[in-house]
């Protein structure tokens, strides 16, 4: 009952765009389509089975909690490579800095202006 309530209330928190348009298409043919759903609309007879019909109601919700962990992984993996060229860049800002300053042991010699 309570896996069956927090996927309404999950339910609730969606978008319309989510509530209308499918997470993944499907790549099943429509007569697939059609047996899956039978199969899925009757009642398990397996304990197992009976078990696990209780939380095929969180199914969305695994899809999009999936979703946001890959997006999290992938923003990540930017977030250190773009670490890396931000030291990168860093470092070569100093050399360029260091090559054009003028140092007190520059101004001894002599200069040709």
């Amino acid at each position: 009952q309570r896996v069956l309530r927090l996927a309404e209330m999950c339910r609730r928190l969606e978008t319309e765009e989510e509530k209308v348009l499918p997470f993944y298409p499907s790549l099943l043919a429509e007569g697939e389509q059609r047996d899956a759903w039978q199969v899925l609309e009757e009642m398990p007879t397996e304990p197992l089975a009976q078990a696990m019909w209780d939380y095929v109601g969180l199914e969305r919700f695994w899809q999009r909690f999936n979703k946001a962990k890959l997006e999290e992984q992938a923003l990540e993996q930017e977030r250190a490579a773009l670490s890396q060229r931000n030291r990168r860049l860093r470092q070569l800002l100093r050399q360029y800095l260091a090559g054009i300053s003028i140092t007190q042991e520059m101004l001894g010699q002599p200069n040709p202006l």
